[in-house]
């Protein structure tokens, strides 16, 4: 019974253990970096009417990000960041997103002023600043000051190959070698659970035998009763 009680306890413990080397192993897994917009001026209006359109910023697979104060072209807008529709988006770790500026037009429910791919490693400003420049469209300025490290990190990634591989290659080997180790934990004290189980079943049949045995004895029906 007691035992019994403490196996949970260590299955737990170890569960935990495992967590923390996948945690520990790979930090980079759960960085993320906010971008915000600094500024924008629209060169150009899409609408062939009195512009009354909606500028609105937008990756692929979220939601429209809509820019209230942009209402004319040839206009410097500057921002603080702090805004009620900032940030903008949000860029893990050095993957890339697909993001343009749009515009929401009268004739068309939908234009676009550029697409592109939106990435932590464009951020090469030191305050973390990235332009972005559509001949006769717009000039906007993107601000992501935790772009920088994820920024640096990839290009270390790049310049010293043979240095991360291995740390990877560690991280992964340490995993393997906790799941195997934990596996094996619970495969032996299974196994010790099934033989410690059928070793009381054996001690209490045997037991049962010899009660039986001798019981008969007493009757006089046993193999003993026949002997002078």
């Amino acid at each position: 019974m007691i035992r019994r009680r403490s196996w949970p306890r260590v299955h737990l413990s170890l569960l935990l253990f495992s967590c923390s080397v996948l945690l520990l192993s790979f930090p980079a897994l759960v960085s993320s970096a906010m971008v915000t917009l600094d500024s924008i001026e629209i060169f150009k209006m899409h609408d062939l009417i009195p512009w009354d359109g909606t500028i609105f910023f937008r990756c692929k697979g979220e939601n429209d990000t809509v820019l209230p104060d942009v209402k004319q072209k040839h206009v410097l807008y500057l921002f603080k960041g702090v805004e009620s529709w900032q940030p903008l988006t949000e860029l893990q770790d050095v993957k890339c997103k697909r993001c343009g500026i749009y515009e929401k037009t009268v004739i068309r429910s939908e234009d676009v002023f550029d697409e592109w791919e939106f990435c932590p490693s464009d951020f090469t400003g030191s305050d973390g600043r990235y332009l972005r420049f559509k001949d006769k469209e717009f000039n906007a300025t993107f601000l992501c000051p935790q772009c920088v490290p994820l920024a640096s990190d990839n290009s270390s990634d790049w310049d010293d190959d043979s240095e991360e591989i291995p740390w990877i290659l560690v991280g992964v080997v340490v995993i393997i070698t906790s799941g195997m180790f934990v596996c094996g934990l619970v495969a032996s004290c299974r196994w010790w659970q099934q033989r410690k189980r059928k070793q009381q079943q054996a001690r209490f049949l045997k037991m049962f035998e010899e009660a039986d045995d001798d019981f008969e004895d007493e009757l006089g029906i046993g193999p003993l009763s026949h002997t002078i």
